[in-house]
This record gives structure tokens, sequence and C-alpha cells, in this order.
């Protein structure tokens, strides 16, 4: 038997592994950071026995709260990511599972890995609708890509989606795949519609370095993305600095920036009623695209979120506040759950990549029926 991590996104660390019935592990935090909660390792057992694994020193994690509820997901193909029986009990995680196969793969959230992240940007760039731009480099490294879809024409709306800020939220990146699949579809007439009035600038990927080393919720040097937007800076959150320097050169009509959320089983949005700035304009456009994205999915609530800020109170350093406050537009953070959605439970997959990427699909049709009233 043995267990392993050292692979893109892994993270675990082992401390006992005698038996099947006796595995003691624990999650790595982020680098040069406190947070932890994300993990992605490699079982190789023996079929057909049953496997305790267990995930201890949870009650110090980022959201402790997140694990009551929570089931994690499996893999035999790395392909479809299955829940399996898991067990809290304030501090340690019992995953049981019998496996069917050699190899299991267990993870916090079924992984979305930078090959992936690769092969969406290359397949965006077939499409004569896209093209592909280097924003710049991460501390480790990698390209900061941004795709471009449509042309920027006088009177067309500027309409920015980032995702995955927080590396380990997979989700953001599923749903982004899925919000491209269908703006891409020369076909769909949603897409044609929003292509003819506004031109879009998607960061799939906010956070490559983190997603890459099995971080939570940080980018290489244990910056949070997400509480960077005040005072970014190329040596610590070059990520969001070369987003803003793009901004600051396109404008912004809309922006959208996707998220998970490790606690609350529920999609959700947050908007901008905090900021300074926040008028009646913003808030008739936050309830009309929250009306509208009610009406084409059950997926979507707007009874369950965070609670809303005191006018004026909005905490700056997070993205859509920033974003919203600057360019006086719509700003919402779409949040996604790591548990289910628990309106429409799924017993077998929770909330997963397929429903991820159906509700960007869905986001779309909210976004086009804004669109026009953005300025």
């Amino acid at each position: 038997m043995k267990i392993s991590s050292n692979f893109d996104s892994g993270n675990i660390i082992v401390d006992k592994a005698d038996s099947p019935q006796d595995i003691q592990l624990r999650i790595k935090k982020d680098n040069q950071s406190d947070f932890y909660q994300w993990f992605h390792f490699k079982l190789d057992g023996e079929p057909f026995v049953e496997h305790r694994l267990i995930i201890t020193d949870l009650a110090k994690s980022a959201y402790p709260d997140g694990w009551q509820g929570y089931q994690a997901v499996a893999s035999y193909d790395r392909q479809e990511w299955f829940r399996v029986e898991t067990e809290f009990d304030g501090d340690a995680l019992t995953i049981s599972h019998t496996p069917e196969h050699q190899f299991t793969y267990f993870a916090y959230f079924a992984p979305y890995s930078y090959e992936r992240h690769l092969d969406l940007l290359a397949m965006a760039q077939l499409s004569f609708d896209c093209r592909v731009q280097n924003l710049g480099q991460t501390l480790d490294g990698r390209d900061l890509s941004m795709l471009v879809v449509g042309q920027a024409e006088e009177g067309k709306k500027t309409i920015w989606i980032t995702a995955r800020q927080h590396p380990g939220e997979t989700m953001a990146e599923w749903l982004t795949e899925g919000l491209l699949g269908r703006l891409l579809d020369e076909d769909d007439g949603v897409a044609r519609d929003l292509l003819d009035k506004a031109v879009f600038y998607i960061v799939p990927n906010m956070n490559p370095d983190g997603a890459a080393r099995g971080h939570l919720r940080t980018n290489a040097v244990g910056a949070n993305l997400n509480r960077e937007w005040a005072t970014p800076s190329m040596e610590r959150s070059p990520e969001v600095f070369l987003v803003m320097e793009k901004m600051a050169q396109t404008g912004v009509d809309m922006y959208l920036d996707v998220h998970g959320d490790e606690a609350l089983p529920y999609n959700f949005v947050a908007g901008s009623e905090g900021n300074p700035g926040y008028t009646d304009r913003i808030k008739s456009l936050e309830d009309a695209f929250k009306s509208a994205l009610l009406v084409v999915t059950p997926e979507f609530q707007d009874e369950f979120g965070y609670p809303k800020d005191e006018p004026g109170k909005a905490n700056m350093t997070v993205a859509s506040n920033a974003v919203g406050e600057k360019y006086d537009c719509l700003a919402y953070t779409l949040e996604m759950p790591f548990k289910d959605n628990a309106n429409l439970p799924d017993p077998a997959y929770g909330w997963s990549p397929v429903r991820s990427k159906q509700l960007g699909e869905d986001v779309l049709v909210a976004i086009n029926a804004v669109c026009k009233q953005l300025r």
C-alpha cells in the first residue's frame, strides 16, 4: 500500500499507513501561509478491501465548519469524480472506501489540472471570435493567460470574468469552461446576441501557481489574491497587478469573479452594497441579474449567502468591491459549494464539474438580460 501526492495539485502528508484500516494523514499548508483545506492524493491499495483514511488536525484548518456535512470525492480514471462515505468528528475527517481498482484518487473537489487549463486555452483559440493574450508571468514563471472573446467596437459593453483567485476552488474553472463552451458556440443564439453587444475578457485561472502547488487559497508566496486589490504588487501579487493594469486599458462595464464556498451548500452571489459609491442604478442591475438567473436555473438561489455589508463598510481589498467601485459597474462574486446544492441534492456526485459547467452556460443568460442596461 502506498499514498502519494507528487503530481499537479497534489497535497497530503502521510503520518501512518501500516494497514488499510489505519491510515493517518494531514494536509500541508499553503506555502508561507497558515491556510490549509485542499487535499488531493492517490491511494495504491488492494482492491475490494475497505480502507479507512483519517485526515487529522482539521480543527485548525482554514474553514473547519466546511467539514460538517462534507463528503470527499474519489475517482479511478481522474475523469469521473464521485462522493464517498465521509465522517467528521470536529478535528478528524474519516473517509471509508472499498476500492474497485488498484489506484484511487481522492480530492477535496474534482481537480482542474494545469494541463486541462492549457487545453482550455488551446481549444478556445481555435474559435474565430477568440484570441489568447499573455498578461505576464506569475512568480513561478507561468503565463497569466486571458481570453478575449468578441471584437471591441464603439458602443459595445466590456465584460470581465475572473476565476480561481483561490486555487483550491476548482469549480470556478469548471464553470468558466462551461461558459466559454457556450459563448464560442456559433449556433447558440444567446452567445451570438451577446457578442453583438459586448466583448468579454476572461481569465480562467487567476492563480496557476497555487493551483499546481496544491494550495487552497494563496499564490506561490502566500498572498491571498482576493485581498490584494487595494495595493497589488509585482513582487507579491503580480496576478492581480497585471489584471488591474489590463482593466485600466479596457474599462469595465460588468465584472464577475467566480469562487467556491467551503461551508454553504448553495449557489449564490455577493454584491457591492457596502461600497461607498453604491447607487440605486447598481442595485437595479444586481436585482435584474439575480432575477434572470433565478428564472433560468433552479441551481441558483438568493435566500442563503453572505451577510450584506453595511453602507460604506465594504472590504475594498476584495476584487468585486474594488472593481465595482473603481468602474462604477455591476460587480458580483459568484459562489458555488464544495459540498452539494442543498436545494437539489445529488447523493452520488454532490456539486460537480458537470453542474458547474451547466451553471456557467446559464450565467450567460443572466448577463444577456442586463447587458443593454449596464451603461
